[in-house]
């Protein structure tokens, strides 16, 4: 032993049974419990959002239109959950999409969402020029993304075409298409 030091050791740690209590561990992923109708009403939230924001943008200022595009997308990738929640892909399949919207895309044409081909391409310019980053990160990049009335017109059928697959689904439970979204 070094001088100085005592023959104390460290005070024991005891270790004591689990409780009863429920388990304390962390929470589960947010939206793992999520109706698709929650999400649809989470995408409805950012739709307006981006509608009510849409008046602030200053012509030749592309800096003052990121927080309308930001809400703008969101609401595109919020839709495209929903409708892809909504025909039982599994939930950590479409969060590990992470903001690819491309994908998202393809699988949604998949399980039956029909757009129209300027749609789906702007759709698939999106992910590729990485907007959703771009828009949080990048404000020097700004003045290169698309135009923001095509930015609506996309949003405007996204919100549309999902809104419309999913509730017009038959409300009656006995019938064999009938599905809970809510």
């Amino acid at each position: 032993m070094e001088q100085g030091q005592t023959d104390q050791s460290a005070p024991v740690r005891r270790v004591t049974a689990p409780s009863e209590q429920p388990d304390a561990r962390t929470p589960s992923y947010p939206g793992t419990e999520a109706s698709v109708g929650a999400v649809m009403t989470l995408a409805d939230a950012y739709w307006d959002a981006a509608h009510r924001l849409l008046p602030q943008i200053e012509k030749g200022r592309s800096v003052s239109s990121a927080p309308t595009r930001l809400c703008a997308i969101q609401s595109i990738e919020t839709y495209l959950n929903a409708f892809l929640l909504f025909h039982s892909l599994d939930r950590k399949l479409v969060r590990g999409l992470q903001h690819d919207l491309a994908e998202r895309t393809r699988l949604a044409v998949e399980k039956g969402l029909s757009l129209r081909r300027r749609t789906a391409e702007h759709l698939i310019r999106l992910s590729e020029q990485r907007d959703y980053l771009v828009v949080r990160y990048g404000p020097e990049q700004l003045g290169d993304l698309s135009e923001i009335n095509r930015m609506f017109a996309t949003l405007k059928e996204i919100a549309e075409k999902v809104r419309a697959a999913i509730f017009e689904q038959p409300h009656d439970p006995s019938d064999p298409r009938y599905k809970v979204y809510w």
